[in-house]
């Protein structure tokens, strides 16, 4: 016996009908051909597996035993060849597939939750692999296509990179439990002067350290800065151990520590804003569906978008 030759796919839709049908004339019907074409279609395919798929009288067709095997298996493959296609044309139409989305620590407290809530119920068949990076970690992600989108602080001032603003808090007060600001009227920022400050990097903390130094600066307040960190939840780890106060994001309550109390700022409207990104040279057919509907969900009438700069 030789080695089997390829057969197509056509072949085996054509041998699957007769095998449900046992009946050649029925069978050319439902495949709307006619009979001749389709008695060469299964001669094709038997001889490319060298193998006799039915066995013919001038009164009944039967399949072979090798035939009712091989019957269950061709149903798979074109059960498969039809599924990978739908799958390849939902991708096409950015339906499904896999978008590399990259976020800030501060905004998984409150907003990240809510998006990917949003995304499973809108975009089931979207996967989302997450990446945790500080700002210009992201931008450069963005820039070399390692992600399709990312969760940014402003701004973002890198051509060939679009933003859109999709949500915004209000900065509040961290204190130690035990400071005597943690009860009481609620305090302004004028009262924080020559207080023990800590506040982020103004390297990896870049945003949340300038938002911050300018909200002091245009209270005329000097604090005594004591350390300098980049992630919203060390320092709350350092206000729990009385090392100093601090100004954070609102989300920050959603970390519930013990021992520190977050208090609203009283006479602030400063605001921490949290935009989407992407590289406009992505090609990646899921980015669309899945940023729009972000923005359509998040950004309301306030959120913008343009390229090549921050919003």
């Amino acid at each position: 016996m030789r080695s089997a030759l390829p057969f197509e796919l056509k072949q085996l839709r054509c041998f699957v009908t007769v095998g449900e049908d046992l009946h050649f004339g029925h069978a050319a019907k439902r495949l709307n051909m006619t009979q001749p074409p389709l008695s060469r279609q299964i001669q094709m395919l038997e001889y490319a597996l060298d193998v006799q798929l039915f066995s013919r009288t001038s009164r009944s067709v039967q399949l072979t035993p090798a035939g009712r095997a091989f019957l269950a298996d061709a149903r798979r493959i074109l059960a498969l060849s039809e599924s990978a296609a739908i799958a390849a044309q939902r991708i096409d139409r950015g339906q499904s597939g896999l978008i590399k989305l990259g976020f800030t620590a501060a905004s998984s407290y409150a907003f990240l939750p809510k998006l990917l809530a949003c995304v499973s119920s809108d975009l089931k068949d979207v996967q989302v692999v997450l990446s945790e990076m500080v700002t210009i970690r992201q931008i450069e992600a963005l820039a070399e296509n390692r992600l399709d989108l990312g969760l940014v602080r402003p701004p973002v001032e890198v051509p060939g990179m679009s933003t859109a603003r999709i949500a915004s808090e209000p900065l509040v007060l961290a204190l130690p439990s035990s400071h005597r600001f943690a009860k009481g009227p609620r305090r302004s920022i004028r009262d924080m002067e020559g207080e023990n400050f800590i506040t982020f990097s103004p390297v990896e903390g870049r945003y949340f350290y300038e938002l911050i130094q300018g909200v002091l600066k245009q209270a005329n307040v000097s604090v005594k800065p004591v350390q300098q960190v980049s992630q919203v939840h060390s320092i709350l780890a350092l206000v729990r151990a009385g090392v100093g106060i601090s100004i954070v994001p609102e989300s920050a309550k959603n970390l519930h520590f013990d021992g520190v109390a977050i208090r609203s700022l009283a006479h602030s409207t400063a605001t921490a804003e949290l935009h989407l990104a992407w590289s406009t040279d992505n090609n990646n057919p899921v980015l669309a569906p899945f940023r729009d509907l972000v923005i359509r969900r998040f950004a309301g009438n306030s959120g913008t978008s343009r390229s090549g700069a921050g919003t």
